[in-house]
């Protein structure tokens, strides 16, 4: 089975989905392999690193996707400008896909890789059981993120972050406030305090005060109880919720030098948890970084891929937090996908058990159907 591994076309993208590492496992396995020539160059990889792994390089775009049964991508398809046409129509009708992308957010992809006929794997639904862990590339990335938010931060802050006994004094901790303690967030909590910054968390599950707390950080959260769905995802909580959550989060930013906000509903916008009148209560110089600025942002004054300033507090609406980290987030997602390929395709064939937890939950798209419960009722209701 021949699988290809294309250069990210998406701007900004510096990760690739497949390490070489990777390609020696696909290729014991018995895959043939090729990627795109310089696919790798932005996360450490260069092409004599995957010929040495036993893989193919292809300097032509187009040829790469040209025969390929298996796709791997980081981003989902776009538009590829330098050869004016969208990479959906690059795949071979038939062939599969697996990326990294958020199909409930993006109906109209979902309908062109069905009409296309590609068999779509979701790296974003991949559940999380025991026995998929090592295919969770939502934790794998969400991990990179948190970690670049809170470097970005200190870059940005004009001040210390760790407490500082001088000759001309003690300079006092900055004072983070981490919104959401999922993965990104603990990752954010734990390289915050590793900074020397005095750190509180805010999330609205009472599960996840012990991790915070065991990080070392204060929780500051509600503590409601089914606040969680199935999954360990935060759900979205009522009107009268909300507005405490605003009222407690008014009170605990203007207190801060930095703000990481990393709360998201799967399938829908980011809830708004910092308004326009939060910000300009903050003192002069803070920051915020959203990691949630892909689908809508924590902060009313986000902007998608942007770094703006309002009230004289920085704003960074961060969408390829991952990429800044290029080469680490680029391992784990490869050993993710590489999992989920060798569980999809154990004796070489990738024909999918509609039986298998883990199959059924992240395929999306399969034989010019749209398989998927929410990523179809969502395309029905556009038509």
């Amino acid at each position: 089975m021949r699988v290809a591994v294309p250069k990210e076309n998406l701007a900004g993208e510096r990760r690739v989905a497949l390490v070489p590492e990777g390609v020696v496992k696909l290729r014991n396995a018995g895959f043939q392999v090729v990627v795109e020539a310089g696919a790798g160059l932005h996360a450490g990889c260069d092409d004599a690193a995957y010929v040495e792994a036993g893989a193919e390089i292809i300097a032509d775009p187009a040829a790469v996707w040209a025969g390929a049964d298996v796709v791997l991508k980081v981003r989902g398809p776009t538009e590829y400008p330098a050869l004016g046409v969208h990479e959906v129509d690059l795949i071979d009708e038939g062939a599969a896909l697996i990326a990294l992308f958020h199909p409930l957010a993006h109906p109209e992809l979902v309908r062109r890789l069905a009409d296309r006929r590609v068999t779509t794997f979701c790296m974003d639904l991949v559940p999380r059981i025991t026995r998929a862990q090592r295919m969770d590339a939502l934790s794998s990335q969400a991990t990179a993120a948190g970690y670049r938010a809170v470097l970005l931060a200190a870059e940005r802050l004009p001040k210390f972050f760790p407490m500082l006994m001088t000759a001309a004094g003690t300079i006092p901790p900055a004072r983070v406030l981490v919104l959401g303690a999922g993965v990104a967030g603990l990752q954010a909590i734990a390289t915050a305090r590793r900074l020397g910054a005095v750190v509180q968390a805010f999330d609205i599950r009472p599960a996840v005060k012990e991790q915070v707390e065991s990080l070392g950080a204060s929780f500051v959260g509600l503590e409601l109880e089914a606040a969680e769905d199935a999954g360990g995802y935060a759900k979205e909580v009522s009107a009268d919720v909300h507005r405490r959550e605003q009222e407690l989060l008014a009170r605990l930013v203007k207190g801060v030098d930095v703000v990481i906000s990393t709360a998201q509903i799967p399938g829908r916008p980011a809830p708004v948890l910092i308004t326009d009148a939060m910000v300009a209560a903050m003192r002069a110089g803070s920051v915020i970084v959203d990691l949630a600025a892909e689908s809508g942002g924590n902060c009313e004054l986000t902007e998608a891929g942007r770094e703006v300033v309002h009230h004289g507090v920085t704003i960074l609406g961060l969408t390829d937090a991952a990429s800044g980290v290029a080469a680490h987030a680029s391992q784990m997602y490869s050993r993710n996908v590489v999992a989920l390929l060798l569980h999809l395709a154990p004796e070489g064939t990738l024909v999918p058990d509609p039986a298998d937890e883990i199959a059924s939950a992240c395929l999306v798209t399969r034989a010019g159907e749209i398989v998927h419960d929410g990523a179809r009722a969502l395309v029905r209701a556009g038509d």
